[in-house]
């Protein structure tokens, strides 16, 4: 039971990290808060994080009744899930953002005194649809296992406390890695989300064509 605990936990972790990207997250955060002073960063960063959480937990427990009410089966939610991660792979890959932050959200964080804690930090840029839909997905991979719950929900919050400490030192990492760095990184986490897209689509088309 530990064995199947520690491995739920590990993939939760895998998946989320590459669709998060806490380092690129980070590095977006030192672009949006350049005219903040530490404490106000602070506050903004840890905002952020406890609603990106909330926003992930909940659609994870919730999102896949929510789609049966619909009328939309797990398969299909696999399937189409799936592509919309190969559309996040592309764009990391690509260098462009269109499921994260548009360039005109971020140019009006940037302009703005208002909080971005919320928007468009925490939405799109931490829980965007990538990862609402990896939680959803994994959720419907645990089958209901308690275990297998609460190993997700354990693996998300490390996730978002990593993010929260890499913003925390969004700075010192901007300038370690510079933008090359962060190009690169980007990239390799763009095929590892491309290689979990195909992993959640085979798994759907196995689960319909058995089904069928």
């Amino acid at each position: 039971m530990l064995t199947q605990f520690t491995g739920e936990f590990l993939y939760a972790v895998v998946a989320l990290f590459v669709i998060i990207d806490p380092v690129g997250t980070a590095i977006l955060f030192a672009g949006l808060t350049t005219h903040d002073d530490a404490a106000k960063r602070r506050g903004i960063a840890q905002r952020a994080s406890i609603i990106s959480f909330v926003v992930l937990l909940i659609f994870g427990l919730a999102g896949e009744k929510l789609l049966r009410l619909l009328g939309i089966g797990i398969p299909a939610l696999q399937i189409a899930g799936g592509t919309l991660l190969f559309l996040s792979a592309k764009d990391m890959v690509t260098a462009k953002g269109e499921l994260r932050a548009s360039d005109q959200e971020k140019a009006a964080a940037s302009n703005t005194t208002e909080d971005i804690s919320v928007f468009p930090l925490a939405i799109p840029l931490i829980a965007g649809p990538g990862a609402m839909t990896t939680m959803v997905l994994l959720h419907a991979r645990a089958n209901g296992s308690p275990g297998a719950i609460l190993a997700i929900s354990l693996g998300l919050a490390v996730l978002i406390g990593a993010t929260l400490g890499a913003m925390l030192a969004a700075r010192t990492l901007a300038r370690l890695m510079g933008a090359t760095g962060a190009s690169v990184v980007g990239r390799v986490l763009g095929i590892l989300v491309a290689a979990l897209a195909a992993q959640f689509i085979l798994e759907g088309l196995q689960t319909a064509l058995h089904l069928g």
